[in-house]
């Protein structure tokens, strides 16, 4: 037998939720925490060795400029030793909005700032092993106001890039970042 969840409100609740028995942490990192959690199913089954993941929020921005170009970003990243495309981005501070983050981070990458801002999503990075969100934002009419204030490990070049560009990047699976490409596409395919 099929059944489906139609009501919109109650796709996402607890009805399946694990009882956490115990929990260990392994590391306690400023970048990386991680937890091996001993975990019961509601069947009562027992998973002895669940490992979890403990980020903060982080978020990402579609920024056009008045004319309508994307502010794009490239950088190295080490795990997969690959240069790529990316949307400005970071984690969130403690005390700040997922909007004051967005802003701040976009105005420290790459001197732009202003505009009109609308939250376009949330997402989860892996809802198997990971605490976080990673919230999205569109910003439209952004403007130049000032370099960069990258911490003392980045090394982020800007760029601006025609949509017609990104998508192109998009459908040539040139973006690889999962939580940049689907606020992306979303972009593209709503036709705002």
């Amino acid at each position: 037998m099929v059944s489906e969840l139609r009501n919109m409100e109650n796709t996402i609740n607890e009805d399946k939720k694990w009882k956490v028995l115990s929990s260990e942490y392994l590391i306690r990192r400023p970048w990386l925490t991680a937890r091996r959690d001993v975990a019961q199913l509601p069947d009562g089954r027992i998973n002895s060795e669940y490992y979890v993941l403990e980020y903060p929020d982080w978020v990402n921005v579609i920024a056009l400029t008045e004319d309508g170009h994307l502010v794009m970003e490239r950088q190295y990243r080490h795990a997969l030793g690959n240069t790529c495309y990316e949307l400005p981005c970071g984690v969130m501070e403690k005390g700040e909005t997922p909007l004051q983050a967005a802003q701040r981070e976009l105005l420290e990458e790459t001197g732009y700032a202003g505009g009109q801002w609308e939250e376009w999503m949330v997402l989860s990075p892996n809802p198997a092993t990971s605490t976080n969100l990673a919230h999205s934002f569109v910003a439209r009419g952004v403007k130049k106001v000032s370099g960069q204030n990258l911490d003392a490990t980045e090394d982020i070049e800007v760029y601006l890039l025609e949509q017609e560009y990104v998508k192109e990047l998009l459908e040539n699976n040139q973006i690889l970042q999962a939580l940049m490409a689907a606020p992306l596409w979303k972009f593209f395919s709503s036709g705002r």
